[in-house]
């Protein structure tokens, strides 16, 4: 086991805490939050010493319909400056350009003409060649950049070394670990992390974590891996996102000690505006058929169909995953 970096008490300046709640909270209601909501997320998150904010998908035009989803799966450059101005405050706004799924070559201005800082490239382990591709084109661009490897649960230890060795190559800043399927314990995760931490070791990149909460271990396993050197950390607040949701903004800030960070703002926000999305039929976090897929390392798509369905068949559920295997 390597060792653990820091301990509860103390500050560690390359942490950086990313907030991933219009992007991956979009995935629950289309991307279809109301400018008041993202002016007021954008304040809160400024106030509250967030590092970096993700303002959703440079999705392609051409492969999604613009009128079938709110405007932050694709992020339109004066979308964004409506919310942040010229964005003169001292937190970074992030994109996630998704591999074959956005128009990375003619959608992007140079940096030097852009609010966005960061562009984070989210592929599967078989689409390293073209992320690189991507990587290399942000960078060239003025832009900082991440790959955020999904699903790596289903990938042999083989292909992950392949893939971090070749990205290592590359302009790439920070490479992220990502428990799509909610699937990992806090001792996988902390696994993963020290091989991740030993491919960089020795170059200027950082790693980053990305969890998901299928089985109520998104928080838990963000700081197991934070405690084995990861500087990035996704979260949201009450962990909107996809299924059952991300790490929670909230229990990070709490757990962090760095004085940088102020909770209140984002409870004041919490209070006015989360019961509303809730109140608005908005559905996201743990629940027991995302505990399933978690639980068989699968994607959450069923247990999404099951959630819409409004069904309570848990264990009949349970069992028809099962005859799938």
């Amino acid at each position: 086991m390597g060792a653990r970096k820091g301990n509860l008490l103390s500050v560690r300046d390359d942490i950086k805490v990313l907030d991933v709640t219009l992007r991956d909270g979009g995935l629950c209601n289309n991307f279809e939050f109301s400018d008041e909501f993202v002016s007021r997320l954008y304040k809160t998150n400024v106030r509250a010493g967030i590092d970096y904010m993700e303002f959703g998908y440079k999705a392609s035009k051409k492969v999604f319909n613009e009128n079938e989803y709110g405007k932050w799966k694709f992020c339109n450059e004066e979308d964004i400056r409506a919310i942040v101005g010229t964005n003169n405050t001292d937190m970074k706004i992030a994109v996630m350009a998704d591999v074959g799924r956005c128009d990375f070559k003619t959608d992007f201005l140079p940096k030097s003409e852009s609010v966005i800082d960061m562009v984070r490239v989210a592929c599967y382990i078989h689409q390293i060649p073209a992320a690189i591709e991507m990587i290399e084109h942000f960078h060239s661009l003025g832009y900082e950049t991440t790959c955020n490897i999904m699903a790596i649960s289903k990938s042999s230890s083989d292909q992950i070394e392949q893939a971090l060795e070749m990205l290592v190559k590359t302009s790439v800043d920070v490479i992220y670990l990502v428990d799509s399927y909610g699937s990992l314990y806090p001792e996988n995760t902390a696994d993963y992390t020290q091989k991740y931490m030993k491919i960089v070791e020795g170059t200027n990149k950082l790693i980053g974590f990305h969890a998901h909460n299928n089985q109520n271990l998104a928080f838990a396993n963000t700081i197991e891996t934070l405690s084995y050197g990861t500087s990035f950390l996704d979260a949201s607040v009450q962990g909107m996102g996809r299924g059952a949701g991300n790490c929670q903004i909230e229990l990070l800030l709490g757990f962090l000690k760095n004085p940088k960070y102020n909770l209140y703002p984002l409870l004041q926000f919490m209070e006015k505006y989360m019961p509303e999305l809730r109140k608005n039929g908005v559905v996201w976090g743990y629940d027991i058929q995302y505990m399933f897929t978690g639980l068989l390392n699968r994607h959450p798509r069923e247990a999404i169909a099951y959630t819409e369905q409004k069904r309570t068949d848990v264990a009949e559920f349970y069992h028809s995953l099962l005859e799938n295997e």
